[in-house]
């Protein structure tokens, strides 16, 4: 049975703390729905009612476009091991782009100034409603380890060649969205 909540009680916190996934959900007016999967190593709640994560290269930068049309963005994270719980986080997103001075402030108070190579943005979810429910039907998984490729991969690209994949496969959305990567948005 689902719950509902204002704010992150402490449980959640405990909860979120425990998980090593969390999916975002994002869409525009029109187009297609986009969920992404997201390790937890780059999660950060910043409050009661927000949290961010630092977003790493994908292949697309589909929520970037979205949020830029339609603020409304979820988190879920779900329970794959441990008793069963989903939880999702219901809000507005925004982006923090990585030549601004939140990013910069965000960054040295989150991470301790230290992003991972191929670190793009940050993404911020201000939420009013936070629900829970049973999570019986997810299956039980054992967590091994973080994947290597990610790092292994900006390893090899480098700083420009991910800069150069960033304008070819990030600069717009599947339905042609810009993902306003290249705009500048601070002083720095």
């Amino acid at each position: 049975m689902a719950k509902f909540f204002p704010t992150l009680e402490p449980q959640h916190r405990r909860f979120i703390a425990a998980q090593h996934m969390f999916f975002t959900a994002s869409a525009a007016p029109t187009g297609h729905v986009n969920m992404s999967p997201r390790s937890t190593d780059m999660f950060r709640i910043l409050g009661d009612n927000a949290a961010m994560y630092l977003d790493r290269t994908g292949s697309g930068n589909e929520t970037a476009a979205h949020l830029g049309i339609n603020e409304r963005l979820t988190i879920m994270f779900c329970a794959v091991s441990g008793p069963p719980l989903i939880m999702r986080l219901f809000g507005r997103g925004r982006v923090i782009h990585r030549d601004s001075d939140e990013f910069a402030s965000l960054l040295d108070e989150r991470f301790d100034g230290n992003a991972p190579l191929g670190a793009r943005q940050m993404i911020r979810l201000d939420f009013d409603l936070v629900q829970t429910s049973c999570g019986y039907g997810v299956p039980l998984f054992e967590y091994q380890e973080e994947r290597p490729q990610m790092d292994a991969w900006a390893k090899a690209k480098g700083v420009d060649g991910i800069e150069d994949y960033w304008r070819e496969k990030n600069q717009v959305s599947l339905d042609g969205f810009p993902t306003g990567l290249f705009e500048t948005h601070g002083e720095r």
